[in-house]
């Protein structure tokens, strides 16, 4: 009788506890034994989040139905505030956002735990963002950049992984950094991101991105230049709604560490964390991602994507600016 009630028991981050009902156990129960078959598809709206993803966003997020009204309200209150006072990236967001629905605003409380200035703060490092690189959102339009898409950089994957992510894959292996730039590789990411980040889910339980360095020659290392690194690692962190929760680098060759050495001073202590460089050793790789959904180029079981394929899954007919 006494486990059970203890056991019934949640600790609270006010110091406090509180009963939990046995519909939240069995939801953390369940996530805990996740498999790629309990997530919603990749493409297209969430019309049902799971009950698992609701425990998720609740446990790790902070969100709940009171919580996500209230914070909702202070941001719009903060983003006029603070634009009131003068800040221009400020005046940007309301510029940007003052009209949007809550469902937008609601990716960046997301992202952010439902930290209304950490939340705040990222709109305002999505507006510097394309305010600072202008060239990747001039006349960016899913047919701007879908012929990029249709050969595989980036490939999205139709099934979430086990967490319920969103994989990102990057072959680099035939990457002609002269007939596809990376600001066109870039293009591309800033489309799938805005497009995938439509659904619920994918707000939730974020990305990872896969990188296989097997065929990185020195002309993409010398091709590459350190400007262009710092742009990606300015697109990963701070300027989208987005939460990315881990990148993993494979089969890369030795000198793939002097282009890593360039990128890491432009990155947090965070991003750091979560980069996870295997080379050929693929043990830890292989436990974190389940065979069946990586294609054979990214050493899993399913056939090679078809990029034509999974473009049509993200644009449809549309071509809308974005």
């Amino acid at each position: 009788m006494i486990v059970t009630f203890l056991t019934n028991l949640c600790f609270c981050r006010t110091g406090s506890y509180r009963m939990v009902s046995e519909e939240e156990q069995a939801m953390r129960s369940k996530l805990e034994h996740l498999t790629v078959k309990d997530h919603g598809p990749v493409f297209g709206p969430c019309h049902k989040l799971p009950g698992h993803t609701v425990q998720k966003a609740k446990d790790e997020l902070n969100e709940t139905d009171e919580r996500r009204a209230s914070s909702l309200k202070d941001l719009r209150a903060m983003m006029k505030e603070r634009a009131a006072e003068g800040d221009d990236l400020a005046k940007l967001v309301v510029e940007r956002f003052g009209d949007e629905p809550d469902s937008l605003l609601l990716r960046f409380l997301r992202a952010r735990k439902f930290d209304v200035v950490r939340s705040h703060e990222l709109m305002k490092g999505y507006v510097r963002f394309r305010k600072e690189y202008p060239e990747l959102f001039e006349n960016l339009t899913p047919e701007a950049v879908r012929s990029t898409i249709e050969v595989g950089y980036p490939v999205v994957l139709p099934s979430r992984d086990k967490y319920g992510r969103v994989v990102l894959l990057f072959n680099i292996e035939n990457w002609d950094l002269e007939e596809i730039t990376f600001d066109e590789v870039l293009r591309a990411y800033c489309v799938i991101l805005e497009k995938l980040l439509e659904n619920e889910e994918t707000q939730i339980n974020g990305f990872v991105l896969i990188e296989n360095f097997k065929g990185f020659t020195m002309q993409h290392a010398s091709g590459i230049k350190p400007a262009e690194l710092k742009k990606m690692v300015d697109m990963l962190q701070d300027s989208f709604p987005a939460r990315f929760k881990a990148v993993h680098v494979t089969h890369q060759p030795w000198y793939f560490t002097t282009t890593y050495n360039v990128v890491k001073p432009f990155m947090k202590s965070k991003l750091l964390e979560r980069v996870f460089v295997h080379g050929d050793e693929l043990e830890n790789y292989v436990k974190e991602f389940n065979a069946d959904i990586l294609p054979a180029d990214f050493d899993g079981k399913a056939p090679v994507s078809d990029c034509q394929a999974i473009a049509n899954k993200i644009f449809g007919s549309e071509d809308t600016a974005l």
